[in-house]
């Protein structure tokens, strides 16, 4: 019988992958997780392979086999795998009877096209993307509690939809008016493939834009902020740190608003969502607080005119952008308290 509190992890040696290990390793309420790579190179712990973990992160390691996996009783799987990869494994997964919450982009839409349009990937995997939540919990925690399938979202897109929504849902977005989403992150963000425009020397005292009007998170953005492409600008930029979200939202609003109109509207929309922290008006948050947390900060300027909002949204992108929100997605599958491993 399948024990959801029993824990694998596919894929382990990327950002996202390690800071999910060292979550799930301080987990009070599950199993030690048992870990699985393509090759292990003789590695036979964790901590063969991430020696800061000696002494507290002796968890086990295995080569990726599907058919251990669905012998074993584990019943929650998590994907910090490529896309590709998780479009392939997942459905088997899922077959075997084990709930998958997937840290890639792979089940992120209901479309195969918008998928195979933004990812330019095939989609073996269509059948299933209807099945799948997103992973938002502070939109969608209802159905992730009983999903089979959590689509982790992407740190971007979780910066700018937790920032957008409830503008978006007061109907305070005046149409016909572009949003300008000006976001800015961390090199860890781009993932740990070497590449030459990653390398020390192109990063560090550098700051680019990149990916302009054809970055992949840019579907979810629309799909969960119900903003038409035509008035979205999605802006990316590299910053010389290694890790850190921090996106400027720009918004024309539809009726005149007061700084205090506007904090009781977040503060209302989150209320009980203690992984948000709304700033006061007047104060902003910066990267430097929410480093090596599992937070979301937002906070806002208004001008004089009570009409133009800028609302600055900020977190680690592998935090709340996430291998923290996968946990926080598990906690509710399991029926416990959010912050629980996260804090």
């Amino acid at each position: 019988m399948r024990d959801p509190r029993q824990i694998t992890v596919i894929g382990v040696t990327g950002y996202t992958g390690f800071e999910l290990a060292t979550l799930l390793l301080r987990h009070p309420g599950i199993g030690k997780p048992t870990f699985y790579v393509r090759e292990t190179n003789g590695a036979h712990c964790l901590s063969d392979l991430f020696p800061q973990l000696r002494g507290w992160g002796e968890a086990p390691l295995k080569p990726l086999a599907l058919e251990a996996i669905a012998g074993s009783n584990s019943g929650t799987a998590f994907l910090a795998t490529p896309h590709e990869v998780s479009a392939e494994i997942a459905p088997k997964l899922l077959d075997a009877g084990l709930r998958v919450i997937d840290l890639s982009g792979a089940f992120r839409f209901a479309s195969a096209d918008t998928y195979s349009s933004w990812y330019k990937l095939p989609t073996p995997h269509a059948e299933r993307l209807s099945e799948a939540a997103y992973g938002l919990p502070e939109l969608y925690a209802e159905r992730i509690k009983s999903a089979k399938l959590i689509a982790n979202p992407g740190c971007y897109a979780t910066s700018v939809i937790l920032a957008l929504r409830p503008l978006q849902d007061a109907g305070l977005l005046a149409a016909g008016h572009t949003v300008i989403c000006d976001c800015k992150s961390g090199a860890s963000g781009a993932g740990k493939d070497p590449r030459r425009d990653l390398q020390f020397v192109e990063v560090e005292g550098n700051f680019r834009a990149y990916n302009l009007f054809n970055h992949r998170h840019t579907p979810e953005i629309l799909e969960h902020t119900g903003l038409p492409e035509s008035r979205l600008i999605f802006s990316t930029h590299l910053l010389p740190i290694p890790r850190g979200i921090l996106s400027s939202i720009y918004v024309t609003l539809a009726h005149h608003q007061s700084p205090q109109d506007i904090e009781t509207l977040f503060r209302k929309f989150y209320a009980g969502h203690s992984l948000i922290r709304i700033h006061p008006a007047g104060t902003l948050p910066e990267v430097q607080h929410i480093i090596k947390t599992n937070f979301c900060d937002i906070g806002f300027a208004l001008h004089v005119d009570g009409k133009r909002l800028a609302v600055i949204s900020c977190l680690d992108n592998l935090g709340k952008g996430a291998a923290g929100q996968a946990v926080q997605n598990l906690n509710l599958t399991l029926g416990l308290e959010e912050r629980t491993g996260l804090v």
